[in-house]
């Protein structure tokens, strides 16, 4: 069972980079850190750190806001997709380090960053013509499905594990 559970939450939090790069390794070290995660006397032990947590929280914060910028380049392009790919396999190996699951974190977090990536660029597409070609409301929504799904996952993780 905790191996299906490792999949399932790496795959999502894959899915939340593939909307946000920089969400997942900010919510994984806040998971860390707040004693959500297993990752003591493991590989990942440093993520919970301090200095961790705000180095990867200003980074999230960065890119928030320079997703609203017009000049930002579309996620599917290779720079932008690799990026969610890495951080995707990142999170995954993070949730899975407390179980000694870290190769089907970084599987099932890639796999959901592929999905992610793909799925969020097709219904902000869709959703930015539908709102009239208005993208920084829809933009600021998926900012908050981001950190809130981000942040749901590793909730969900520290009752599971």
């Amino acid at each position: 069972m905790t191996q299906v559970l490792v999949i399932v939450l790496a795959l999502l939090i894959g899915v939340v980079a593939g909307l946000r790069a920089l969400t997942p390794p900010a919510v994984v070290a806040w998971a860390a850190w707040l004693g959500w995660l297993p990752v003591d006397g493991t590989w990942a032990q440093w993520v919970g750190n301090p200095i961790t947590v705000g180095v990867l929280s200003v980074l999230l914060v960065v890119e928030l806001v320079t997703d609203q910028l017009p000049k930002t380049p579309s996620r599917t392009v290779p720079p932008q997709f690799i990026a969610r790919l890495l951080t995707a396999a990142f999170a995954g190996a993070v949730i899975g380090a407390g179980t000694h699951h870290t190769i089907l974190g970084i599987g099932a977090g890639m796999i959901g960053a592929v999905l992610g990536t793909l799925g969020g660029y097709q219904a902000r597409s869709r959703l930015v013509a539908a709102n009239g070609g208005r993208d920084l409301p829809v933009a600021l929504a998926e900012d908050a499905l981001a950190v809130l799904g981000g942040f749901a996952v590793v909730a969900v993780a520290s009752t599971a594990f």
